[in-house]
């Protein structure tokens, strides 16, 4: 992930729960879809995990908080940092280490039942050789028959219309009341994401915003780095299907 993808998180981290209507509501509601999806797969109820993009902890949480053994990895330190503030805050025993998604190999902890890559986050990496890098670098954390669950946009769709912007949502509770919306500047099958913060305050209103680089990575390309790095099985659950907001790609480690 290039240098900006850092700075965006490390800016964000203490603000990151604005995004969401109500952060512990999403904890919990993304716990309670994906973690089925991985005892399924991992036929554990309580499965050991890495988290290997865990931003500010928001399935780290989710899926401790259900009883599964996670660790938690981030390349922003001040993301890693609020994550475990957060987790210790509620009492969860969660290992964090901040590591880039393409050099995982500097987490001591290995034979992972299943590592995930949740909220977009694979499509910061940029290009085709990145992307290959960090899912042999995930692969090389899995025990044999593990498992890799990613989710993401659907940018095969996303692709051919290229939107512009997302709708403006309006938040008001406790206090914080705030928009949140984002714009997109497109070039290619590249994006700069624009995401705006407008928080009221007692001195009225204040904008924070913060700008990232996306790939609008399509299945195929993933699809294919997943085969390279010795991922089979490979099964893209659909939101109709899940109920969560992004698809979800599983695939397993061949032994």
């Amino acid at each position: 992930m290039v240098e900006s993808t850092e700075r965006f998180y490390d800016d964000l981290a203490q603000w990151y729960h604005l995004i969401f209507e109500d952060w512990n509501r999403s904890i919990a509601n993304q716990g309670a879809i994906l973690g089925p999806i991985l005892e399924g797969h991992t036929g554990k109820d309580s499965a050991y995990i890495l988290d290997c993009a865990c931003g500010i902890g928001t399935q780290t949480i989710g899926l401790a908080q259900r009883g599964h053994i996670v660790v938690g990895s981030d390349l922003s330190r001040s993301a890693v940092a609020r994550a475990a503030q957060e987790a210790t805050m509620r009492g969860l025993d969660i290992t964090f280490h901040l590591a880039d998604v393409r050099k995982l190999s500097v987490i001591p902890e290995t034979g992972f039942d299943a590592v995930v890559i949740a909220d977009n986050a694979l499509p910061h990496l940029l290009s085709q050789s990145d992307l290959e890098q960090a899912v042999r670098e995930i692969a090389g954390k899995l025990k044999h028959s593990g498992i890799l669950l990613a989710t993401i946009r659907d940018y095969d769709q996303l692709i051919s219309v290229r939107p512009t912007m997302q709708a403006p949502a309006f938040y008001g509770q406790d206090g914080n009341s705030r928009f949140v919306h984002q714009v997109w500047q497109w070039d290619e099958d590249q994006y700069s994401l624009h995401l705006y913060l407008t928080l009221r305050t007692q001195g009225g209103w204040t904008v924070k915003h913060f700008v990232s680089r996306y790939r609008a990575l399509q299945r195929v390309d993933l699809n294919r780095a997943l085969h390279a790095a010795g991922f089979a099985n490979i099964q893209w659950l659909e939101p109709a299907v899940t109920l969560f907001y992004q698809p979800i790609v599983v695939a397993t480690r061949r032994s």
